[in-house]
């Protein structure tokens, strides 16, 4: 029997840690909380240890024998799993690609270097680089945006609409309070159509799994609020996004794994956001895509993680969408409609993340949202009317 280790048991990894129980392996599972949810499945094999205690993590992946490690959602564990990778020579990314795949600074650098199409950028760690690279952008004509330089889940970002001194030291606090480093990202905000683009790498090759609209809050927070698959946008276009995709992952290195490239359609063309060498979070790999192709992305990254060929051949091509619940901040008083929306033609799944009695915040993080539903149609529009539909059931009262 071979092992597994997961590091992360929160809400996010749980679909990895109850697929790797499917599959019969044993199942070693790393969180700092002992109370976490992954912890609950029967059979893993409990480790109390911080994700990004990189000693901690490859000191129990000795213990335990692992033969492969992987995480899900998430960018903070990804030196622990490139550290362990090495050490104990699994299949893995390299601390190099662990690096320029988590912090924006040096990410941003590797795909300007591999002539990978990005913003203009520039890295500061002072306010008076702040508000020097805050200029230069506006100069070139651009609106900008500031970003921690590692970070994830839209935290710290911020578009700037104004820039009188009060407002621009607001927007480097906020985002300075969300850098783990303390460096920050001063970037041209790029205008267009976002999509993400769900891939994995299998021995070199980079396999493009499926292509995401995505549909966010907007300034300030940029907040995803909304996906669906496939992209109905043109073929051409989406031809081009792969092609950006596979380029920015060979840049920063992703040989076997998988990632989650966030693209932008500008007027100059596609141009990356960011990406990561972990799959994406929002339900996207773990419920849209094989909703809409019939690949599971997680089974596959288990596989590649053990050194196995995974199967990623498309069985069908449906269409899949989420919608976030709309909210006000105030204590959650009661939501009604949730049966009835369930009951809807094509609707597979509605979730309370914050439930009555729980305290709710305007959606100015990924944390902050209350709920979603989830839809599988023939076409991505019919998955997007439906999410709709059943929203329009769904009652919120706020007090």
């Amino acid at each position: 029997m071979k092992t597994i280790m997961i590091l992360g048991a929160s809400i996010l990894q749980l679909p990895a840690i109850e697929k790797a129980n499917e599959m019969g392996l044993r199942t070693v599972v790393c969180d700092m909380n002992p109370e976490a949810v992954g912890f609950n499945v029967p059979g893993v094999i409990k480790e109390v240890v911080s994700t990004i205690d990189t000693a901690g993590i490859l000191e129990s992946a000795k213990k335990n024998h692992i033969d492969g490690i992987m995480t899900l959602a998430t960018d903070m564990p990804m030196q622990s799993v490139a550290v362990v990778a090495k050490e104990l020579g699994l299949v893995g990314i390299s601390e190099d690609t662990a690096l320029k795949a988590t912090n924006k600074a040096y990410m941003r650098d590797a795909l300007k270097s591999a002539g990978v199409p990005i913003p203009m950028y520039f890295k500061v760690h002072t306010k008076d680089e702040y508000i020097k690279a805050v200029q230069a952008v506006r100069n070139e004509g651009y609106k900008v945006i500031v970003k921690p330089a590692d970070n994830s889940g839209s935290k710290g970002i911020n578009l700037l609409n104004v820039y009188n001194p009060e407002s621009l030291a607001k927007a480097y606090e906020y985002s300075e309070e969300n850098s783990r480093s303390g460096g920050l990202m001063v970037e041209e905000f790029m205008e267009g159509q976002e999509v993400s683009v769900e891939t994995l790498a299998i021995d070199g090759e980079v396999h493009v799994i499926q292509i995401t609209d995505k549909l966010t809050t907007g300034a300030p927070y940029f907040v995803e609020m909304g996906h669906n698959q496939p992209s109905v946008l043109p073929a051409e276009t989406k031809n081009r996004i792969a092609e950006v995709a596979i380029a920015a992952n060979k840049a920063i290195g992703i040989e076997n794994g998988p990632s989650h490239t966030e693209i932008k359609i500008t007027k100059d063309g596609p141009k990356i956001v960011e990406l990561g060498a972990r799959l994406g979070g929002d339900n996207i790999t773990t419920h849209l895509v094989p909703l809409s192709t019939g690949v599971n992305m997680v089974e596959a990254c288990i596989r590649i993680a053990l050194g196995e060929k995974p199967d990623i051949d498309r069985k069908w091509n449906k269409g899949s969408a989420i919608r976030y619940f709309h909210q006000h901040s105030g204590v959650v008083k009661s939501i009604e409609g949730i049966e009835e929306a369930e009951k809807i033609p094509g609707i597979v799944q509605v979730s309370i993340v914050h439930d009555v009695g729980e305290e709710i915040t305007e959606i100015n993080n990924s944390g902050s949202r209350m709920g979603f539903v989830i839809a599988q149609r023939d076409t991505p529009e019919e998955a997007i009317t439906t999410c709709k539909d059943a929203l329009g059931k769904i009652k919120v009262e706020e007090i």
